[in-house]
């Protein structure tokens, strides 16, 4: 009997993965005219679930402000959340981004 390999992946379990262990991609962009480097720019992008990214200390400070702000709103404090300078925030956490 040989062994086999389920290799019919969906791409729901592709993206169950990706949000449970996460992608970091890095990349290196250079603009250049006639050999001269015009423009660079380094890119670091990180897609994974929150808990991921949390575990790992990635974000962990917007997520507390995002949570503090969700508090002063549910306690009625908005007025002191825009006093605070948490009023950034608030457009995220107003649209469920959390």
């Amino acid at each position: 009997m040989e062994p086999t390999r389920d290799t019919h992946y969906t791409l729901v379990d592709l993206l169950d993965r990706v949000l449970d262990k996460g992608v970091v991609l890095y990349a290196d962009i250079i603009v250049s005219v006639a050999g001269i480097p015009l423009v660079g720019v380094n890119l670091r992008v990180v897609l994974a679930g929150m808990e991921t990214m949390l575990s790992y200390g990635v974000m962990q400070e917007w997520d507390q402000k995002i949570r503090a702000v969700k508090e002063l709103q549910k306690a009625g404090l908005v007025a002191y959340a825009r006093a605070t300078n948490l009023s950034g925030e608030m457009t995220y956490a107003k649209s469920g981004w959390h």
